[in-house]
């Protein structure tokens, strides 16, 4: 158990907001902003984090800088997800994750040439939150329980705890619940039908399930019980726009159609009903 935070001063990155994010979710201990002592090294019950040279986890360091220039891109971020056990995971679950580490060790113009996309793209994609949450989290010396930006970063924390968590057990209960159909126009689509074990969120991650399966370049379309409703929706699988499913807009069982037509409502359950709205809305 830990008993505080060190992290360095000046300016603050996605990489240790979001470490420090995750450990104050685990723990609810104050932040301080400052170089590290020897002796913050040595202690088991502070964590220091993205400074001090050292990446040690039974003291609770986590810093990267020390790594070849040329080593993994890993920062602060990727060692606490490693202590916590979820590193594997989140890579595969959050695919934020893999840019935040290239950019924090690599830079923005190695970045973008990774990416494939113009270095001006990268300040494009920056947001509002961002800067503030950043620029707030880098311009106080220390945080404690109770204040704001604190608690915002107890929540990121928790939340991205809870997904990548949750989503292991999410792929386990569709790779138990959901049916690969094969349509007769030589594609497949993945069927989640409605069952008392349904969460809220049952849909969530059947994309992500089926690129597990290898079956990305096969299945057009996802079905899942609707949540507004005892229906279900229809949505393209990566956006294939062979589903067209404005073609089904004005079916008596057919109650929503979005004009761009990448997903569907139905008040239809039947598996068959089903496969033939399906079949009316593929157009090659």
């Amino acid at each position: 158990m830990i008993r505080q935070i060190v992290v360095h001063p000046g300016g603050a990155h996605k990489d240790d907001f979001l470490a420090c994010a995750l450990l104050i979710a685990e723990h609810g201990v104050p932040i301080f902003r400052r170089e590290p002592t020897p002796e913050d090294l040595a202690d088991v019950e502070i964590a220091v984090v993205d400074v001090g040279l050292e990446w040690d986890e039974a003291k609770m360091n986590f810093d990267h800088h020390q790594f070849p220039r040329d080593a993994e891109p890993l920062c602060a971020l990727s060692l606490v997800l490693k202590h916590m056990g979820i590193y594997e995971e989140t890579r595969k679950f959050c695919d934020w994750l893999e840019v935040a580490e290239y950019i924090d060790t690599r830079g923005p113009n190695d970045t973008a040439k990774w990416l494939g996309i113009e270095r001006e793209a990268m300040s494009k994609l920056n947001s509002p939150v961002d800067i503030t949450l950043l620029r707030r989290f880098a311009g106080s010396t220390e945080h404690q329980p109770g204040e704001p930006i604190y608690e915002v970063m107890k929540m990121v924390g928790e939340d991205l705890i809870k997904f990548v968590r949750g989503m292991k057990k999410q792929l386990a209960f569709l790779a138990e619940n959901t049916e690969i159909w094969e349509m007769g126009f030589g594609k497949k689509v993945l069927f989640m039908p409605r069952t008392e074990l349904l969460r809220e969120d049952g849909a969530m991650g059947m994309g992500r399930y089926v690129e597990d399966l290898g079956l990305q370049d096969e299945v057009v379309a996802m079905i899942y019980p609707d949540r507004r409703g005892e229906g279900y929706g229809m949505s393209r699988f990566n956006d294939d726009k062979r589903m067209e499913f404005t073609k089904v807009g004005e079916e008596a069982d057919v109650h929503f159609a979005h004009n761009k037509g990448f997903i569907a409502k139905t008040s239809a359950s039947d598996p068959e009903r089903l496969r033939e709205l399906l079949n009316t809305s593929w157009i090659g």
